[in-house]
């Protein structure tokens, strides 16, 4: 039997939502991996989903898309409110795992399955596309030979206008803009000057359901730099994130998706633009990624470390405890 070196990895899909379909077209744009089968509540939206995106196996339940032994990766693209249920029990089957940002409603949800995943020794991953692409590196390269000089100020903002939209609006589906945008912010943050936090301020404005639809957070870092981040679920945002150094600053000119660096030096005079490589829709890098960290035998990707996914879903949860945005599984 051919090792995964040898041949594609087989994803299964757990879900038939957009961003499903998002990584369907992602993988079957791939040579070295496969959209191998799809798991839905129904098997009449499995059968459909299967038809569209050319997939092999359809199951009209998540269990036996994770009973299949032939699914070497399950990707778990539900909702972030039922991420925890399936994905705990794709890892008692002994089955590697990718899952959607928000990793989980909650750190302690986060938690408990990142130490299941570690007791049972099978490989787990966030799904937080940025974090794989290979624009972060040229942005730490760049601040690493000291292009900008030593960063002093970071700002991000990440906003669409959602409307009324149930994930974004019902407690019940981890609503609001913190889980489903903020987060992207803050990894923003994170993956260019991941000191410790000295302190830390926000402020949100409410949806009628208790959601946070628009916020802002304030972190001072004990390396010196300030970060202000934005994140709206009701407006069109810039989305654009800047890293500001003594010497000159990097934009992004999109922190959800970067397809472009600009450098600038002293007094704001340009240097150079720095596209991103070509892409197929951005979301391969994490399935890449996956595979290559399965072959090496690795339990975790290299490129975002569970102990980073903790991280930023505890802080998460401290944002929330301060707006008093709750959801049932909290």
């Amino acid at each position: 039997m051919a090792t995964l070196s040898q041949r594609s990895m087989r994803v299964g899909i757990i879900g038939t939502g957009w961003i499903a379909e998002k990584a369907a077209i992602t993988l079957n744009g791939l040579n070295d991996c496969e959209a191998y089968a799809v798991g839905s509540r129904s098997q009449e939206k499995a059968d459909a989903f299967a038809k569209t995106w050319n997939i092999r196996k359809a199951y009209g339940s998540y269990a036996e898309l994770i009973a299949d032994p032939d699914v070497d990766l399950v990707y778990v693209g539900t909702p972030h409110s039922h991420h925890y249920e399936v994905t705990r029990q794709a890892l008692l089957a002994g089955k590697p795992c990718l899952v959607e940002k928000a990793f989980m409603a909650n750190h302690r949800q986060a938690k408990e399955i990142v130490d299941l995943a570690r007791e049972r020794k099978v490989f787990l991953a966030e799904a937080i596309w940025t974090r794989y692409q290979p624009i972060v590196g040229t942005v730490r390269s760049l601040i690493a030979e000291g292009r900008i000089g030593t960063p002093r100020l970071v700002t991000a903002t990440l906003g669409y206008s959602m409307g009324q939209k149930p994930r974004i609006m019902r407690p019940d589906l981890c609503g609001g803009a913190l889980l489903d945008l903020g987060v992207y912010a803050l990894n923003f943050v994170r993956m260019f000057c991941d000191a410790g936090i000295v302190s830390i301020q926000s402020q949100c404005v409410k949806s009628d359901t208790g959601m946070d639809l628009t916020n802002a957070i304030s972190l001072v870092l004990d390396n010196g730099v300030l970060a202000n981040v934005q994140s709206s679920a009701s407006c069109v945002g810039d989305n654009i994130g800047v890293i500001a150094g003594t010497e000159g600053n990097l934009i992004i000119d999109n922190i959800n998706n970067p397809q472009r660096i600009t450098v600038n030096t002293r007094d704001r005079v340009f240097v150079e633009d720095i596209p991103a490589p070509r892409q197929i829709t951005g979301y391969e890098y994490q399935f890449i990624a996956c595979r290559q960290a399965l072959i090496d035998g690795l339990l975790e990707p290299r490129e975002m470390p569970l102990a980073e996914t903790l991280y930023i879903m505890q802080l998460m949860d401290s944002l929330r405890r301060q707006w008093g945005v709750r959801y049932p599984m909290d």
